[in-house]
């Protein structure tokens, strides 16, 4: 069964745990970046479903561009076949742009996304 990491940082991340059961994912829900680096060295996602959090001024180190960049920068050591789908919301979307030049992201989805949204890129396969 394809393992999803479903990394939960805000109330706004949808709850899709329904869908993700009956497109055949086994679902791990991770409620921090923290929590999602550690789950990473332990299990390797088939697929990722995150927000992305722009890092304004100095956040993030100064270094990153958002909250996603050490653990896709992660993914591509441990899992880098993983499909990395994106949850963005609008007042952020002009940036997500800088972190898909730097790593492999099959989808961008800008909030609130619904479950046919992730569904249509899930169902198929086809990322």
């Amino acid at each position: 069964m394809p393992i999803l990491f479903s990394i939960i940082e805000s109330p706004l991340h949808p709850d899709f745990s329904v869908l993700y059961r009956e497109l055949g994912l086994q679902q791990t829900r991770l409620t921090s970046m923290r929590k999602a680096m550690a789950e990473l060295k332990k299990q390797k996602p088939d697929y990722v479903v995150a927000e992305f959090f722009y890092g304004y001024g100095n956040n993030y180190a100064g270094v990153n561009i958002s909250n996603l960049d050490v653990f896709l920068h992660s993914l591509q050591r441990y899992a880098p076949e993983a499909k990395v789908i994106v949850l963005v919301d609008k007042a952020e979307y002009q940036y997500v742009n800088k972190l898909e030049a730097l790593f492999p992201i099959q989808a961008i989805l800008q909030q609130p996304v619904s479950a046919l949204d992730i569904e249509k890129v899930l169902a198929n396969r086809l990322i």
